[in-house]
């Protein structure tokens, strides 16, 4: 076995100690808070691409397990992991998370807490590092809780705003309703295999003995454990990566500095969703039967719903952050639906080249909000191509990504995805939700540039108009970086040169150019019309008609005021759970606390009430009855000592009188007694 494997544990733990340390320092340290957090991730990006390194000459899958705890003669154990999906995964959480941790350096640089927020940043990134090398599931529960915290911490970092506080609330709290379900299928799982461990020696819950008796183990309604166990962990990866019904905290949660939403947005929190979805797989897809398993067609339909409906969500917002939060909710759908009807590589791929365009999108949004006095409505915004070049190229480079125009990163893996869903043997429906999405992401994503970038400035008149500017280098050099892979990184990954799936699934690697004929040929075109008809569309609507005044209506709420207000209100689905959950959630509330007043509180006063009456009764028995009786007796007793005292005087001829009249009173009897 290779150092790297023994020692992998330091990628997540560098970091994870860099938090300690910082959370020591007083807020003055900014230098030295910002060097211990860039130099561990530095460092855990070294291992990272050593690690990665190693599993391209090594790709089979290597571990190492540890005894934990006892309990009795059973030993819970807890270990790491290193395979192709690990690997992949560290490289691009410790690379992606650089960047955005020096671009903090200068959009943070005014920040009178500095210092802790680059504390929670090296948490939130050792947290999932951790999640990523676990190779048991209570370890990867236990980082997957400290992710939730830090997200937690870093949305609500500026909590003196009210939105903030709020939107960090409701992120942790709709995540743990996810959680629960995880919590409940990590039981059920240990209760059926023994172990949490993924892999010990053909002893693993996720190796072929535990997961074929699970798939053999009928349920309910249909269900085996196995799926039944994989819906209940997508509940708690649905809670993390946004899918529908637990989306509604991903929008909110761009009330955090702009870092901490890209580095939300991509390369941790909600990446953790879809990852853990891609580490249980083997659990999910099992089946007795031919086809796909249950799980991995709620899987499929879930993300196709998501993808769909928050494309049309993003269509109606005027706030750059939130739009950028409704795509990223968007792709994680499109993600879930690579892992459902593709398999682990198809989805993986989507995660890793959506990790560098979207860091960059949002990064570059943080750019143009910094350059823009912290105006976030794009309304406001206009003229920013010629103000910040260097911000518009990256972006514009991003925008396309996104939306999958051809040859950029996004067109690769979200083709995949198509291609993997027009094939899928239960239904065609996700398919076109899919490609219904993908014109929708096209078409707002033009909107939002053309609102930004082109036309005359349009500045907010609440505010005084101040000169825009072009970010400083330490926040432009992270987002030509990006670029350049939001670009190119597609390529790893092409039909006709899969080596990102054959690197993943440890086939070999062929060059095929043969794959680009016949249906997916077609299909690639049709994609690319789709996509190119979405940018036009938005074009035509945003961009050929310069937008010179932010009071003016939206093209499309012209056309259709209300549903373009129903966008706006995000579809009223936080108003429609206002209604029915948390109506619900309050009346049992209200119900309990009314319980709790009336009939507990109550019974426990009749208990105390009768508690009293007894002590009472006790009391009066013991203090006219016992201590009475036993008062006179020992009143009697000493009445009788005092008198007996009298006779025991010391006084000799008291006691011969005493004799004398024992003997007379004895004589007496005795006569009378023989008289009679």
């Amino acid at each position: 076995m290779d150092w790297i494997v023994r020692y992998l544990w330091l990628i997540p733990v560098l970091p994870a100690a860099a938090a300690a340390v910082i959370a020591f320092l007083k807020q003055g340290r900014r230098r030295l808070a910002a060097t211990l957090a860039i130099g561990s991730l530095g460092v855990s990006l070294l291992l990272a691409l050593i690690a990665f390194a190693h599993t391209l000459a090594h790709p089979a899958l290597e571990y190492q397990n540890h005894n934990w705890l006892q309990f009795g003669a059973e030993w819970i154990r807890f270990g790491w992991l290193l395979d192709p999906l690990t690997a992949v995964m560290l490289v691009m959480v410790t690379f992606v998370g650089l960047l955005i941790f020096i671009y903090s350096l200068g959009y943070m640089a005014h920040d009178q807490n500095f210092t802790r927020f680059f504390c929670f940043l090296a948490l939130f990134a050792g947290a999932m590092l951790g999640v990523v090398i676990a190779n048991n599931l209570l370890l990867l529960f236990m980082c997957w809780e400290v992710v939730g915290l830090t997200s937690y911490l870093l949305i609500g970092f500026w909590f003196h705003k009210p939105e903030a506080a709020k939107a960090a609330k409701k992120a942790f709290i709709v995540t743990r309703i996810g959680d629960l379900g995880l919590f409940l299928g990590m039981m059920w799982l240990y209760g059926l295999s023994g172990t949490l461990l993924f892999y010990d020696g053909g002893a693993g819950c996720l190796e072929h003995t535990a997961v074929a008796a699970m798939a053999a183990h009928g349920v309910a309604l249909g269900l085996t454990a196995s799926s039944a166990i994989g819906l209940l962990i997508f509940c708690g990866a649905a809670g993390k990566s946004g899918q529908v019904p637990l989306h509604v905290w991903l929008p909110d949660a761009m009330e955090g500095p702009t870092p901490v939403s890209a580095l939300i947005h991509a390369a941790t929190m909600v990446a953790a969703g879809v990852f853990l979805v891609a580490r249980m797989y083997p659990l999910m897809e099992a089946t007795t039967g031919g086809g796909p398993s249950s799980a991995l067609e709620v899987i499929a339909w879930v993300g196709a719903i998501t993808a769909l409906l928050a494309a049309f969500i993003a269509v109606g917002q005027n706030d750059i952050k939130r739009i950028l939060a409704y795509s990223t909710v968007s792709q994680l759908g499109y993600m879930m639906l690579g892992l459902a009807v593709g398999g682990v590589a198809v989805g993986m791929f989507h995660l890793i080249t959506h990790a560098f365009f979207k860091a960059l999108l949002f990064l570059g949004a943080g750019s143009i909000i910094h350059g823009c006095s912290e105006e976030q409505d794009i309304r406001y915004m206009g003229g920013l191509r010629k103000l910040m070049p260097v911000t518009f190229a990256t972006y514009a480079i991003a925008m396309l990504a996104l939306c999958g125009f051809p040859l950029f990163a996004g067109f690769w893996s979200k083709d995949e995805i198509l291609h993997s869903a027009h094939l899928w043997s239960i239904s065609s429906g996700p398919f076109y939700l899919g490609a219904v999405g993908a014109f929708l992401t096209a078409f707002y994503m033009t909107r939002q540039v053309c609102y930004a970038f082109f036309g005359p400035r349009r500045p907010a008149p609440r505010t005084v108009a101040k000169p825009v500017h072009e970010s400083p280098p330490v926040m432009t050099w992270p987002l030509i970086i990006l670029s350049i892979f939001a670009a190119l990184l597609g390529f790893v990954g092409t039909p006709a040169w899969p080596w990102f799936q054959s690197f993943l699934e440890g086939r070999a690697l062929a060059l095929n150019f043969g794959a680009f004929s016949g249906g997916m040929v077609s299909l690639m075109v049709i994609s690319s019309v789709i996509v190119i008809a979405g940018i036009a569309i938005g074009w035509w609507l945003y961009g050929s008609k310069p937008i010179t005044r932010a009071e003016e209506p939206d093209a499309l709420e012209r056309v259709q005021p209300q549903f373009f207000r129903a966008l706006g209100q995000r579809l009223y689905i936080d108003e429609f759970y206002d209604v029915t959950v948390i109506a619900f959630s309050r009346l049992c509330a209200r119900a309990f606390q009314w319980a709790d007043r009336w009939v507990w509180n109550g019974a426990v006063q009749l208990v105390a009430w009768c508690t009293r009456m007894v002590s009472h009764f006790d009391s009066l028995v013991d203090a006219h009855a016992i201590n009475a009786g036993f008062d006179g007796g020992s009143t009697g007793l000493a009445q009788g000592g005092r008198l007996i005292s009298r006779f025991q005087n010391g006084r000799a001829q008291n006691y011969l009188r005493v004799l004398g009249v024992a003997l007379v009173v004895l004589a007496l009897i005795l006569f009378w007694s023989h008289a009679g």
